[in-house]
């Protein structure tokens, strides 16, 4: 039961998103099935509360220098992955793909970020991010599994 929790924890972490629970998951010879489904699930459940954060939260603690020169280095190398789509009927396909492909600086986390960041609508992007999420579950764990290669 605890592999399971940590699989769960990485899952939700920022570093390691599905692109980490799902190998870890699969390795600990869990059932491929309930691992994708758990870290899918998780990591998509952290996009509302990162929402919150990022709404109410953030606010505070970007006063604080520290916070605001991490946050401001993050977000200037992450726009320029779908600033050119913002405003454009491909804004949510920009999500859907920068959650999609699991390289790093990609995922739930980013995704959501930028979002908020562009002041994307939210039902649209939620829904962008989950699809991406998803998308991103399924080549992991075909990866892991060695059904597919993703990297040489």
């Amino acid at each position: 039961m605890t592999n399971i929790i940590t699989v769960i924890l990485l899952s939700i972490l920022p570093i390691s998103e599905l692109r980490g629970a799902i190998p870890l998951g699969i390795g600990l010879e869990y059932n491929p099935l309930l691992i994708f489904v758990l870290a899918v699930f998780f990591n998509s459940i952290i996009i509302l509360p990162l929402f919150f954060f990022l709404d109410h939260i953030h606010t505070y603690l970007i006063k604080f220098s520290f916070y605001h020169k991490i946050f401001t280095k993050y977000i200037n190398k992450a726009r320029r992955k779908v600033e050119h789509l913002i405003g454009t009927e491909k804004e949510a396909l920009g999500l859907y793909l920068l959650t999609a492909i699991p390289l790093p600086m990609t995922g739930a986390y980013s995704a959501t970020i930028l979002a908020w960041f562009f002041n994307i609508k939210r039902t649209k992007a939620i829904k962008a991010i989950v699809l991406g999420v998803f998308t991103a579950g399924v080549i992991v764990t075909l990866a892991s599994m060695g059904i597919i290669k993703i990297f040489f």
